[in-house]
C-alpha cells in the first residue's frame, strides 16, 4: 500500500466524530470492546464495531485478544507522522514568521 492510500485512511478514520471520541478514549488506557460500546450508548454495537474496524485498518488502533475479550490500544505513530509531515512544518514556519514580524514591530 503506498503511503498516500495510508494517509487517506488515517484522514478518512479522523473525519468521523465518534471515531475521534473513540481515540480520546484510548489515550488514557486501553479499553475493552465491551467498555466501548458501553461508552456510546446511543449507538449500537455493531456500528461501533464498524468504526474500531475504520480505525483498525487505518493503523491507528491496534487490537489484542486476551481471552473473550478484544482489548483495543491507540497507536499514536500514524498521527505523530501527520504531525511531522503536516503540523510541525506549518507551525515552525509559522513561529518564525511571527518572531521576524515581532523584531519589525520592536524596531
Amino acid at each position: 500500500m503506498s503511503t498516500e492510500d495510508q494517509n487517506d485512511r488515517l484522514f478518512k478514520a479522523l473525519g468521523h466524530r465518534l471515531r475521534r471520541q473513540i481515540l480520546d478514549l484510548l489515550k488514557g488506557e486501553p479499553r475493552t470492546t465491551g467498555a466501548l460500546c458501553a461508552a456510546f450508548p446511543e449507538v449500537d454495537r455493531c456500528t461501533v464495531m464498524q468504526h474500531l474496524g475504520v480505525l483498525e485498518e487505518a493503523g491507528l488502533l491496534i487490537a489484542k485478544r486476551v481471552g473473550r475479550e478484544r482489548w483495543n490500544h491507540l497507536n499514536v505513530l500514524p498521527i505523530w507522522d501527520i504531525h511531522e509531515r503536516w503540523i510541525g512544518a506549518y507551525a515552525a514556519y509559522a513561529a518564525d514568521r511571527l518572531g521576524k514580524l515581532k523584531l519589525e514591530l520592536d524596531a
